[in-house]
């Protein structure tokens, strides 16, 4: 079995040849190029965006037309047959253009790659269209009882992103017996949509949360438990990142939007900093001030991706291999989930402090960069102080503070 992966820059083969009338899959760069263009038409529609507090429907239609939200598809199920750092390089390009069509693509491609590992029954019905989308809220924060061969569930679950485009959505759960979390995929018919998210950022992803007002069933076999790695989806889909634990990859997707938005603050900065005039007309891109910002907001940004790429790397080398992750792997990787998510703050903040009066008003972009950053960092799968406390405790031998996996 060969696993396909993305260098740098991403050059790997399509997985179809398009001989004998069978069209050949798109290659890694041909997916990203698409992403580029995209970028300038995202970038137009980012005030709409924000203003309807959800993705506009021609966005998404621009997204299934450009083949991106086949990327995670699994290739058993009609996707592309590459592999998931091709995703992070669509993933942090879209949010160049709007950071919450960078997240709403983010987090629901994940959902896409964390069901190739779920059985062949729940693939097979969620998978009906290999254009799927679907939302989720994986906080346990409704009412949820194991009845036999099923769960009966009803109340309500915030921050679901995208459910208004959303085919299904994935509910968080506690298996209590078990003593471990549950997701329970229901279909987006058995769930009513509350009007309720006006964010301080990210207002365009559409976080509403979602109710379930009668008890609703859910089979056992829609019934997913998240944790250790698959190596039988691997070597089904011939997806090598299958064949690591999803807590070292599923926090990358709340990460990818974060650096995609600290990438679009540095064009931004360096776009708009020529016009902004000093009294007797000298550009203020001749002051030291916002050159030594750009450069160290620059180089921030570029850090964050090269780490992410690294880390993507290794998860897709050692699924293939089926290793097993020492304490220490484990923790790394979930520190530079949380750095690079720390790193994009920091690049897109010092920028937005340098950028003058008009940065605090919301028409500019540099204002709507900064309100998303800064909303995206407060995911708790990206917050700096558990994981780094984590890290450090490993590292120095003391017992872990949380689990890792």
């Amino acid at each position: 079995m060969s696993y396909q992966s993305v260098s740098e820059p991403p050059l790997s083969e399509p997985t179809s040849s398009g001989q004998g009338g069978v069209k050949a899959a798109p290659t890694p760069a041909e997916l990203i190029a698409r992403a580029e263009a995209l970028v300038p038409v995202l970038a137009e529609r980012a005030a709409k965006t924000e203003e309807q507090r959800r993705v506009p429907e021609e966005t998404v239609r621009d997204l299934v037309d450009a083949g991106l939200i086949r990327i995670a598809t699994p290739q058993t199920y009609g996707g592309h047959g590459v592999e998931i750092d091709t995703l992070f390089e669509v993933g942090w390009r879209l949010a160049q253009g709007c950071g919450a069509t960078g997240w709403f693509y983010a987090v629901t491609q994940s959902h896409n790659w964390l069901m190739g590992t779920a059985s062949k029954e729940v693939q097979d019905e969620y998978f009906a269209s290999p254009d799927v989308i679907s939302s989720s809220a994986f906080a346990p924060t409704g009412k949820t009882e194991q009845v036999r061969d099923g769960w009966q569930i009803s109340g309500r679950w915030p921050f679901s992103s995208g459910v208004d485009h959303a085919e299904w959505v994935w509910l968080g759960a506690m298996d209590i017996p078990r003593k471990r979390q549950a997701y329970l995929l229901v279909p987006r018919s058995d769930v009513k949509i509350v009007d309720d998210w006006y964010p301080a950022g990210l207002r365009g992803t559409g976080s509403k949360s979602v109710v379930i007002e009668e008890p609703v069933f859910v089979p056992e076999y829609r019934v997913f438990y998240p944790g250790p790695a698959h190596p039988e989806a691997r070597d089904r889909h011939g997806r090598a990142s299958y064949g690591m634990p999803q807590s070292q990859v599923m926090p990358i997707w709340l990460s990818t939007p974060l650096v995609g938005l600290a990438q679009g603050a540095i064009k931004e900065f360096a776009k708009r900093t020529p016009e902004r005039r000093l009294p007797g007309g000298r550009s203020h891109a001749d002051l030291p001030g916002p050159q030594l910002r750009l450069a160290e907001s620059a180089a921030e940004a570029d850090a964050a991706i090269a780490l992410l790429r690294a880390d993507l790397r290794d998860l897709i080398e050692f699924g293939a291999a089926g290793k097993q992750l020492t304490d220490e792997e484990r923790a790394r990787f979930r520190r530079n989930h949380c750095y690079t998510a720390k790193l994009a703050v920091s690049a897109v903040n010092r920028l937005y402090d340098a950028s003058g009066a008009n940065a605090i008003l919301d028409p500019s972009p540099i204002s709507r960069i900064h309100r998303d950053v800064n909303a995206g960092s407060h995911q708790i799968a990206v917050a700096w102080d558990n994981i780094a406390e984590l890290y450090g405790r490993v590292l120095l031998g003391v017992e872990p503070n949380m689990a890792m996996w």
